[in-house]
């Protein structure tokens, strides 16, 4: 029911986008060695420290650093261990996000994805816990966006979790937002000015509104004020080994607004390649790390897919499914009383 192929706008579907050089992607863009010249895009196997470390040294630039860090949850990512002190794991953070801020050129953005880190039942905004190492640097917080998502386990001593943020941060006010690129539907597309020397005019943007920094399906399929991007479960058409995948969709909505064609993105965490793929799709530069042989051949064939214009994805603009009310649920609906309040 999810699966739906989308491809990029390009005539030879054989061809890569970079320099038309026939797919597969060339192995130096490839490797678990650190080139003595950086190529055009390049995705490392191992530590981005030490990546991070060599780009610095060699004047490398990235236009656009998008990632979703590990949590410190204790998921099952082969090659890293994924639990910490919280001491420790914010201080791992901030030596790479200061390395990637080095990388950074004036007019250059970071996004960084964080959930909660859990400990006793109780939860830890990461958001919160990393502001310090965002305002020490000197980024200028642009935007807190709110991804919300329907579905993922189900808590029992607390509300289930339903959203992940992205803070979106830039190096100076000499940034890119490319906003006209991802606008969506407007509400009421043909309302005009009522009065005034405007009057009888559009009193919206032609091309869409904003999408604001909370993102929502909405019942007739247009992207509303919330996020809600389904997260990528077991049904998902981009489903891979990794138990923590980024959503095509919502890093594409990033790369459009924050880069323009043959800019750099950078992720350090790249697991299964959403972030390269999506960069790829869009005729970006792309630049990763990952530790884990397994995930990095999948991000492979997920970035030559995404280059060749063949990779699958889940369009964020697709109305979520809705599920017909069950005898239950509409027996719950139909026997909910109001009660006045007293007094």
């Amino acid at each position: 029911m999810w699966t739906r192929l989308y491809l990029s706008d390009v005539e030879d579907q054989t061809t890569s986008l970079f320099g038309n050089l026939p797919l597969p992607l060339p192995d130096e863009q490839f490797g678990a060695s650190l080139p003595a010249v950086m190529p055009s895009s390049f995705v490392y196997q191992g530590d981005c420290e030490a990546f991070l470390d060599h780009a610095i040294a060699k004047g490398q630039r990235f236009d656009l650093v998008l990632s979703s860090p590990p949590y410190n949850l204790g998921k099952a990512y082969n090659t890293y261990r994924d639990r910490r002190a919280l001491d420790e794991y914010l201080k791992w953070q901030r030596r790479i996000i200061t390395k990637c801020v080095r990388c950074l050129p004036e007019t250059g953005s970071l996004c960084w994805q964080t959930g909660n880190y859990v400990t006793n039942g109780q939860i830890i905004p990461l958001d919160m816990e990393m502001a310090p190492i965002f305002k020490d640097l000197g980024l200028q917080l642009r935007n807190r966006v709110i991804w919300a998502f329907g579905h993922g386990l189900h808590c029992k001593r607390r509300f289930s979790g339903r959203y992940e943020t992205v803070l979106w941060f830039t190096k100076s006010d000499r940034y890119k937002f490319n906003l006209d690129r991802v606008r969506v539907p407007s509400k009421y597309p043909g309302k005009k000015h009522f009065h005034g020397a405007k009057r009888g005019q559009l009193s919206c943007n032609p091309l869409g509104k904003n999408p604001s920094d909370v993102w929502e399906m909405e019942e007739d399929g247009a992207i509303g004020d919330f996020w809600t991007i389904p997260h990528v479960g077991h049904n998902h058409c981009e489903k891979t080994a990794h138990p923590c995948q980024f959503p095509i969709g919502l890093v594409k909505r990033f790369i459009e607004a924050l880069t323009d064609e043959r800019d750099a993105v950078f992720d350090p965490f790249l697991g299964v390649g959403s972030t390269a793929a999506a960069a790829a799709v869009l005729k970006r530069r792309f630049f990763g790390c990952e530790l884990d042989p397994a995930f990095l051949a999948i991000a492979r064939k997920r970035i030559e897919a995404g280059a060749s214009g063949n990779l699958r994805y889940r369009d964020p603009d697709k109305p979520i499914f809705q599920p017909p009310a069950t005898k239950r649920s509409a027996a719950s609906e139909s026997s909910t009383l109001l009660l006045p309040l007293p007094g």
